[in-house]
């Protein structure tokens, strides 16, 4: 049994990663603000004796004894993390550099939730993790995509200077139960407006590409690079390469759950990307890793939970 500390712990990402810890044996410290997480996330998790929930900010030093760090804690959809950017990009910087102190005094591993936004709008495709990206530094999303890339810095440097075990994730689109459902995101979005048989709004001509990694799988990703071997740092792609276009996407939403929702069209977001992939060969090579859930049966289980909390 390890004590282990999940910041971000009550989001979509964090609360599925302190479920699966728990049910692997571990005891498990999990903080969050409450900004975009919620303690309904975690409600099932609070009878369980090895389960802790602690209200903190990242952007505030944390003092506790642990022994694996996993860094969730930051903003991850556009409408939430373009509410407050200044916010958004010390819960990336300070919060990286608290959990990194913390880490260092503690001699812990810790693992840094990156993200595919460091690639911005990819000039290749698919992207591999050599690539350096091709990121707007002073636009609206740039508090996110600058503030992971930064995060990414500090962990490296922290690695370099003061030898920590460092592992650095980059995720790419997940989805599964327990999304937020105003979040923004494409397949919330869909699903709730299907639900409701709403219109259901593509940004652009829908022929951009994303790909969907449902959250078990994921999850699955995550823990096998902790558990890597200390000389694999990362970073590592973790996500499905199928990739879909938003017209694909909406239309398979709209055959899983019927109604008479009609689609219709926006213009697209400054800085949207056209396109992600993941290359993930490097997931395969040093983790063992690929994503097994496909779309429908994912979708599946999100609509079930959407049609639960609506």
């Amino acid at each position: 049994m390890k004590k282990i500390l999940v910041t971000g712990g009550a989001g979509f990402l964090g609360s599925h990663l302190c479920e699966r810890l728990l049910n692997d044996g571990h005891d498990v410290l999990c903080v969050d603000n409450f900004f975009t997480g919620s303690k309904q996330n975690v409600a099932h998790l609070l009878s369980n004796p090895c389960f802790e929930l602690m209200r903190h900010d990242v952007t505030f030093p944390l003092y506790v004894e642990v022994d694996q760090i996993y860094n969730l804690a930051c903003p991850a959809s556009p409408i939430h993390y373009q509410f407050d950017p200044v916010q958004t990009t010390k819960t990336a910087v300070h919060g990286a550099i608290n959990m990194l102190g913390l880490a260092k005094r503690l001699k812990a591993r810790i693992l840094q939730a990156s993200t595919s936004e460091v690639y911005g709008d990819p000039e290749v495709h698919p992207q591999p993790e050599p690539y350096w990206g091709k990121v707007n530094p002073i636009g609206i999303r740039s508090c996110y995509d600058e503030g992971k890339r930064c995060a990414e810095t500090l962990f490296f440097d922290y690695w370099r200077q003061h030898q920590l075990e460092i592992k650095v994730m980059r995720i790419f689109n997940t989805y599964g139960p327990r999304m937020h459902p105003n979040d923004g995101r494409v397949v919330s979005n869909f699903i709730v407006q299907a639900l409701k048989g709403d219109s259901i709004t593509i940004y652009g001509d829908g022929s951009q590409t994303r790909s969907f990694c449902y959250v078990n799988d994921l999850i699955d990703g995550m823990i096998k690079l902790m558990d890597s071997p200390a000389d694999f740092t990362g970073p590592v792609n973790i996500g499905n390469p199928c990739e879909f276009t938003m017209l694909e996407l909406a239309e398979c939403v709209l055959s899983l759950i019927g109604g008479k929702s009609k689609i219709v069209f926006m213009p697209l977001p400054a800085d949207d990307p056209k396109q992600r992939q993941p290359d993930i060969s490097l997931a395969k090579q040093v983790l063992n890793w690929e994503p097994k859930i496909p779309l429908q049966e994912g979708l599946r289980s999100t609509i079930t939970y959407f049609e639960s909390v609506l």
